[in-house]
């Protein structure tokens, strides 16, 4: 029984509460962009995770039949416990390294980039964790704890992580000394000097209490959600490669061999000397900080919206038929929703090349969901292929009427305003 597939629809209706609650309240706790974004690296994380994860399951088990010491009884209540809080340590251990080396936080970077603070971020994962994640919990196997057992107390821990995204609810008295809260979660997606780097724990609090890593929300210090070197992007493949980028173009420019090598694996933000004075980087005021931002027309927004939903529910499908059809369908799927989610990107960005991409992406839709049903991934009826042009014809409506309302009278782009330039200026700085 996969948790977090049956969790999906909660989800969802627990972000639409929190929408309402934010309205009723009077505050502005989400954007559109931003909220896309996250639940775009969300689908794209989820997607990938299922051509990968055998990795973490592959070497758990491997690790379990081999070298476990013991072999703990998967029907006993006191092993499930001890596993459920074990693996929250194990957690804690590759939380605080994914903040305090580079190339694990290259992959973790992806869940702090969001600068709102809602239940979307907490579906805004990493698609490269399972690179190195799976080291960390090789523990549990060696005391023998069940590949059973551990699958499910996994999925028990990350769900719990779910409701902890939220600015709507307060200090919560003793727990606070307990259990991973929203206040005390809300500090650990600071980018505040004062809040940096704290609160790694996934379900106990004890464990940053016990190590040195706890910090109370202070009233007094209001938090700045983000990263220090703002992602400033709305798409979510950059969003996965931005740090590795930034520490590939660092180990290419240093002249140091030894640099070329240990920047990986050096404390995040460490840069060769060299490099760190020939390519300074500023970072943020926060007293001045801006939250990034790019104007799109209502039209784009309905339109993005739209179609984001189907690849929402192309991800559900994904995930639904995962364990019935070949690694190739699969590739095909992720290819497909890849491609998608990184024109939407395009388009949230307000990118001049957005619209023909997208049409780009409607034309190759046919032929990739032919070759989808040849390979088992789809029902290929006739019913089928008549939702699909139907679904063509409206998206080419609604790409024209977009069109159209972003030209001027004579056919030209309608000029941007200068904030609005500023911040696409700022975008196109990233590949």
């Amino acid at each position: 029984m996969d948790l977090i597939l049956l969790a999906v629809p909660f989800f969802f209706v627990l972000i639409a509460v929190e929408l309402i609650a934010d309205r009723v309240r009077g505050q502005r706790n989400f954007t559109l962009a931003d909220s896309i974004n996250s639940l775009s690296t969300g689908a794209l994380s989820t997607s990938t995770g299922l051509l990968t994860k055998g990795v973490g399951l592959l070497t758990y088990a491997l690790a379990w039949e081999h070298l476990a010491l013991l072999r703990l009884p998967a029907n006993a209540v006191w092993v499930w416990l001890l596993a459920f809080v074990l693996y929250d340590l194990c957690y804690y251990w590759l939380h605080r390294l994914g903040h305090e080396r580079n190339i694990l936080w290259a992959a973790h970077s992806v869940h702090h980039q969001s600068e709102e603070y809602n239940l979307t971020t907490a579906l805004r994962q990493t698609s490269s964790g399972f690179i190195f994640s799976w080291i960390f919990y090789l523990p549990l196997a060696l005391i023998g704890v069940p590949p059973v057992v551990f699958i499910t107390v996994a999925s028990l821990n990350l769900l719990y992580q779910f409701w902890v995204h939220t600015r709507h609810i307060p200090k919560l008295g003793w727990l606070e000394w307990v259990l991973i809260t929203p206040s005390n979660h809300r500090v650990h997606h600071a980018q505040n000097p004062a809040y940096l780097d704290r609160n790694y724990g996934g379900v106990f609090i004890i464990w940053d209490r016990l190590f040195g890593t706890f910090k109370e929300e202070d009233l007094a210090e209001p938090v700045v959600f983000g990263v220090t070197t703002p992602l400033a992007s709305w798409n979510p493949l950059w969003a996965n490669l931005q740090f590795y980028a930034q520490l590939y173009s660092d180990a290419r420019r240093t002249r140091s061999w030894k640099d070329k090598l240990r920047i990986w694996f050096m404390p995040t933000g460490w840069r060769p000397a060299d490099v760190a004075a020939a390519y300074p980087q500023a970072k943020q005021n926060l007293a001045m900080f801006r939250k990034f931002e790019i104007a799109l027309g209502r039209g784009w927004q309905v339109y993005v919206t739209a179609q984001f939903a189907v690849y929402i529910a192309l991800g559900s499908y994904l995930m639904d038929v995962a364990e019935r059809v070949p690694a190739a369908a699969l590739v095909l799927g992720w290819s497909l929703m890849a491609f998608g989610l990184f024109v939407l990107g395009a388009a949230l960005e307000n990118r001049p090349w957005a619209v023909r991409l997208e049409l780009a992406r409607l034309l190759t839709l046919v032929p990739a969901l032919y070759l989808a049903g040849t390979l088992g991934l789809a029902v290929v009826v006739p019913v089928f292929w008549l939702l699909l042009g139907v679904y063509l014809l409206l998206s080419a409506g609604g790409l024209l009427v977009c069109r159209r309302a972003a030209l001027g009278a004579d056919g030209a782009e309608t000029p941007a305003q200068p904030e609005q330039a500023a911040q696409q200026q700022q975008a196109a700085e990233h590949p």
